[in-house]
């Protein structure tokens, strides 16, 4: 039983258009157009002049740098469980614990974030359980000349405080 098949002929494309030519000279004609039409009239340019001028249109929902809350007695609530630092996919969380002395409970001696490596996805805020790491201190820029700098240690973490929008 022989089966039968139908052979398509394909078109054949130009030269010019196998190469994509007249495609580059369409989308920079489009881009000169534009960067002309600019620089005649500059006023429809949207730009904000970055640092002297802060953003307004920031949401409640938009990730800053990280803070570590405190409870009303106001110590940490974080208790080391090291939950953060398991989700975090970059591996920037840096947590040694220690016990409280006449309790069971575990407290952070050292809690550090690199936040040269950190991709401020908020996995750590969501892992958390005692809710003790959020990212609303409201600060989207960290400015430093050493890698040193962009430590923050648990002394860093804990002064800051949440932010206004």
């Amino acid at each position: 039983m022989a089966i039968k098949t139908k052979t398509i002929r394909r078109k054949k494309i130009p030269f010019l258009q196998r190469i994509y030519l007249p495609f580059i000279f369409a989308g920079m004609a489009r881009t000169f157009r534009h960067f002309f039409r600019n620089l005649k009239d500059s006023s429809n340019i949207d730009f904000l002049e970055y640092p002297e001028q802060k953003p307004t249109d920031i949401t409640n929902r938009y990730r800053g740098l990280h803070r570590l809350t405190k409870n009303e007695k106001g110590d940490l609530k974080c208790v080391a469980c090291d939950m953060c630092a398991t989700a975090c996919p970059a591996n920037c969380i840096f947590i040694t614990a220690t016990e409280i002395e006449g309790s069971k409970e575990k407290a952070p001696s050292k809690f550090t974030i690199d936040l040269l490596e950190c991709v401020f996805c908020g996995l750590c805020v969501e892992a958390c359980p005692k809710d003790a790491i959020r990212m609303d201190t409201g600060i989207f820029t960290k400015v430093g000349n050493t890698r040193e700098s962009f430590l923050a240690d648990i002394k860093t973490l804990s002064q800051r405080e949440e932010g206004s929008f």
